[in-house]
């Protein structure tokens, strides 16, 4: 019941932290699951923990145990988890793992709250037009059109929506609810998502949040892989699943065939021209020096502050932008509507 089970990313993060706290105050594996599992508010999320539970007590590793969850516990949890089992420093990987996913879970918040404000405003703002389109300027302009006067082509324009918003508002509605159907539908074939995220990649300024947080996530994984004593091959084919750019997810699949035949991990990145170049400098320095996972943290860190300053910097250009052209728009419909009024007033001479 509990294997189509998702918990949250908070959920897991808090979860692998209690693990961690408890196998480092010397508790057995299946006692802290279990005592996880006893203390988990959550049935479904209980009866998943105690599955992976009865596994650890038939004799099983705990990563085997995970296994019977992969749409939960991913490849790179279970990498790490078995990595961190055979060095025998189970509870430093899995302290690794809950500050990993308490990351991504704080980069995840950060887009969806960079996007809320964004979001509202266009709602607000497409609310306030059709309103007035629909409701408002319909009843004004019946006076206009009974005059038979020469309209502005200002007003033109705003009645020939008015009139479009009455007569088409539900196809509209149905035709942009059932677009964005068919364009999610669409992005769950394999050729069109890799298209729509090469293409992702080549816009301003969107392409270079998309690459840098990929490229973060790839470099944040593959040292968290490799301190956990994962070989290199196979920490960045992991390191690969877990991007969301198809694009430059078979890039690092490249980049891992060119590694394999004896490339060194910055030539094989710096091929895929995916990569900046700040993080390849400090990639071949890890290398030449030999703490490899300290540099590809630092890139990762780098990579994640540049985010986050391009986020902010985005926000604050882009929120008076887009109040700025909702007044323009309701501006120019409130023009549309007082012209023919002053030019009826100058004609009877008011």
């Amino acid at each position: 019941m509990s294997r189509g089970y998702k918990p949250s990313v908070s959920d897991i993060a808090l979860i692998t932290r209690q693990l961690a706290t408890l196998i480092q105050s010397s508790l057995p594996v299946e006692a802290a699951v279990m005592a996880v599992a006893e203390q988990c508010e959550k049935p479904r999320l209980k009866r998943m923990l105690m599955a992976v539970r009865s596994k650890v007590v038939e004799g099983y590793t705990l990563a085997d145990g995970m296994s019977e969850f992969p749409h939960v516990f991913d490849n790179l949890y279970r990498a790490m988890v078995a990595a961190g089992e055979k060095s025998g420093h189970l509870d430093q990987v899995l302290n690794r793992l809950a500050d990993y996913t308490e990351q991504r879970q704080h980069m995840r918040s950060q887009i969806t709250q960079a996007m809320v404000y964004p979001t509202i405003l266009v709602i607000f703002a497409i609310a306030i037009v059709s309103v007035l389109l629909g409701t408002v300027v319909p009843k004004i302009l019946k006076t206009f059109e009974k005059s038979k006067q020469v309209l502005p082509w200002t007003t033109e324009w705003v009645m020939a929506a008015s009139n479009f918003v009455q007569a088409y508002w539900m196809v509209s509605l149905i035709a942009i609810f059932g677009s964005v159907f068919l364009i999610k539908q669409a992005l769950k074939r394999p050729k069109v998502r890799f298209w729509y995220d090469a293409k992702l990649l080549q816009l301003p300024g969107i392409g270079k949040i998309s690459r840098g947080i990929n490229t973060a996530r790839f470099a944040r994984t593959l040292s968290i892989l490799s301190s956990s004593s994962v070989p290199l091959l196979e920490g960045m084919k992991i390191s690969g699943q877990v991007l969301e750019n198809e694009k430059i997810k078979a890039a690092v699949t490249e980049a891992a065939t060119h590694v394999s035949e004896g490339a060194s991990l910055r030539a094989a990145l710096a091929q895929t021209k995916l990569f900046p170049p700040m993080m390849l400098h400090m990639i071949a320095s890890g290398e030449k020096s030999g703490e490899l996972e300290q540099m590809l943290e630092r890139a990762a860190n780098n990579q994640d502050r540049e985010f986050e300053s391009m986020v902010s910097v985005s926000l604050k250009l882009l929120e008076p932008a887009m109040i700025a052209s909702m007044a323009v728009i309701v501006l120019f419909i409130v023009m549309a509507i007082l012209q023919p009024i002053m030019a009826m007033n100058k004609a009877i001479g008011l």
